[in-house]
């Protein structure tokens, strides 16, 4: 992706991303707050979208799909806890910006995206991070090849956490997603350890909604 034309001016907008919606909103990690500050939102969104990649909101990004609100996002890697050593993996790299942002943090990377186009913007974006493993499949499959991991990071919002995801974390592993609940988008977070796991939501937030993941619906007769 190009890069807008002025830095400096962009440069100002993702300072100001930090001081109004990250400090202000428990974004309390000086590590992610300090990789969102340098990590450039406007080369992982569509030309069109360039001048708003520093809002409060989600941005379009073609197929139905968006990225996540940078308060979300932060929110997350915050409760995520992350240490220096974590392998992590990302469920829903969409253009690469959260992967970016976590290889500011952590040692490895897993990012899982399955729409085509999406991934080539992320390969793009991300060309010449070494700790990122881009993988194209489906969300709900992660990667199994690479497991087990520290961490499990959901960057948008879902209704249930597949088994095969919970699998690939390791005992005593930490999740964070967000959650759908009754058509409200949440943040969450939880532990794997051996007697199973569970998310508690920690703050009601805009979260873009992943697909795919779909709580099974009972019968009805």
């Amino acid at each position: 992706m190009i890069m807008i034309a002025d830095p400096t001016a962009t440069a100002t907008m993702r300072h100001a991303m930090v001081a109004s919606q990250l400090r202000t909103n428990a974004v309390s990690d000086q590590r992610v707050v300090a990789a969102m500050a340098r990590v450039p939102r406007e080369d992982f969104v569509p030309a069109a979208a360039r001048e708003i990649a520093y809002r409060d909101t989600a941005v379009a990004l073609g197929g139905g799909r968006q990225l996540n609100p940078p308060m979300a996002t932060g929110r997350l890697l915050t409760e995520a806890d992350l240490a220096p050593d974590d392998r992590v993996l990302l469920i829903g790299a969409a253009t690469g910006y959260t992967a970016a942002v976590l290889a500011q943090i952590v040692g490895t990377i897993v990012a899982v995206e399955e729409d085509q186009a999406l991934v080539a913007d992320a390969r793009m974006a991300l060309s010449g991070i070494d700790a990122v493993e881009l993988v194209e499949a489906p969300l709900t499959a992660g990667h199994a090849a690479g497991a087990p991991y520290d961490v499990l990071i959901v960057d948008g919002a879902i209704e249930a956490v597949p088994d095969a995801l919970i699998g690939q974390v390791r005992s005593g592993g930490r999740i964070v997603s967000g959650i759908v609940e009754s058509g409200v988008t949440r943040l969450a977070g939880g532990r794997k350890t051996a007697g199973g796991f569970g998310l508690a939501a920690f703050a009601d937030a805009d979260c873009v909604v992943l697909p795919g993941f779909a709580r099974p619906r009972g019968f009805s007769f």
